[in-house]
């Protein structure tokens, strides 16, 4: 059984930056995909940024790139997302997720990496709350 514990939310304001950890307890594989959805408030979750461990892959929703870096420490089992030029519609409640060892979904190719149901291992979340 795979568990994800999430830390670094935070307040800040708009052009802030944050940094969110994510540690996965219970599995050493590197065949999986490790990172990070978000929900709005009374919507769905969605996607943010994702990472192969096998290949340091990275995948992004189109809203974050370019601020937003996602990495890894394979040593400490670690994905990191650096959070930059944040701004007030990032406020959301941020989710560490994994896919099954053995199924990196997100380096599958298929046009949506997030895919939902493609990640069984989820963490509490953690807040971010960008003030204008």
């Amino acid at each position: 059984q795979v568990q994800l514990e999430e830390s670094g939310g935070g307040s800040v304001q708009s052009g802030g930056s944050l940094r969110l950890s994510c540690s996965a307890h219970g599995s050493s594989s590197r065949s999986k995909c490790l990172g990070w959805f978000r929900r709005y408030p009374g919507k769905e979750r969605e996607g943010v940024a994702m990472l192969y461990l096998g290949s340091g892959s990275t995948y992004y929703v189109d809203s974050v790139k370019g601020r937003f870096t996602i990495s890894q420490d394979g040593a400490a089992n670690m994905v990191y997302l650096q959070m930059d030029d944040l701004k007030p519609e990032d406020t959301a409640l941020y989710y560490c997720a994994s896919t099954l060892q053995g199924r990196p979904f997100c380096a599958y190719g298929e046009d949506n990496p997030f895919k939902e149901s493609e990640y069984p291992y989820w963490g509490q979340g953690t807040q971010v709350i960008v003030s204008s």
